[in-house]
Order: structure tokens, then C-alpha cells, then sequence
């Protein structure tokens, strides 16, 4: 059995508590600087998951929908300054509809009921 590490990019005020947790971190202040650190973490086959902010992954989401769809390492959005900036849920959303072949979770957002 293998076994992976997980990493978090982003501002290093918002992810400080990830190392608590055991998680790599991978402090960033720009778009650009996250681009080439996650560039070469994707090929790096010791990792399983890589959190990115959505704040830092703006500009850049399309190269990670790519990324993501290699099955490791799992490459997902965790939210940002900012708050959620809605990528994560969208993802989610493109995921399922292409599992099942429909939108099931069409004006459905999350905490929402």
C-alpha cells in the first residue's frame, strides 16, 4: 500500500493551520508564483491531494481542470480570503454531471436546503 502526502498552496496566513494537520505547506503570493510551484508538484508522485485557494487560483483554473483530470495527484480548491468564490462547488457540479449524465445538483448550493 502506498502511501501519499498532501500539500496546501496559498496565502500563508490561510493555510498556517494545515501544518497542524501534517499537510506540506506551500506559501504563495501571487497566481504566477502557484502556477509554476503547482506545475511541478503535479508530476511529484509523492503527493495524493494538493489544496490550492481559490483566491491564488484565479486566472489559472482552466490548467488545473486539466491537471485534474489525472487521477493523482486530486487537485481541489479550498476557499480563499475572500471567502468561497464558488470554483469548488462548480467543479463539483461538472463532476457529477458528467458521472451521472445530468445536472442533479442544478440551483442547489450549499447550506442551503
Amino acid at each position: 500500500m502506498s502511501t501519499y502526502k498532501m500539500a496546501v498552496i496559498g496565502e500563508e496566513d490561510l493555510i498556517r493551520g494545515f501544518g497542524l494537520l501534517g499537510l506540506e505547506l506551500f506559501p504563495v503570493a501571487s497566481g504566477q508564483e502557484a502556477r509554476d510551484l503547482l506545475s511541478g508538484l503535479k508530476d511529484d508522485r509523492d503527493y495524493g491531494v494538493i489544496f490550492i485557494t481559490e483566491s491564488i487560483a484565479q486566472g489559472f483554473t482552466g490548467e488545473i481542470e486539466e491537471w485534474g483530470s489525472r487521477p493523482l495527484p486530486c487537485i481541489t480548491y479550498i476557499p480563499g480570503m475572500a471567502g468561497s468564490e464558488g470554483y469548488a462547488t462548480e467543479r463539483i457540479r461538472r463532476i457529477v454531471e458528467k458521472a451521472v449524465g445530468v445536472d442533479i445538483l442544478k440551483g442547489k448550493e450549499v447550506g442551503k436546503k
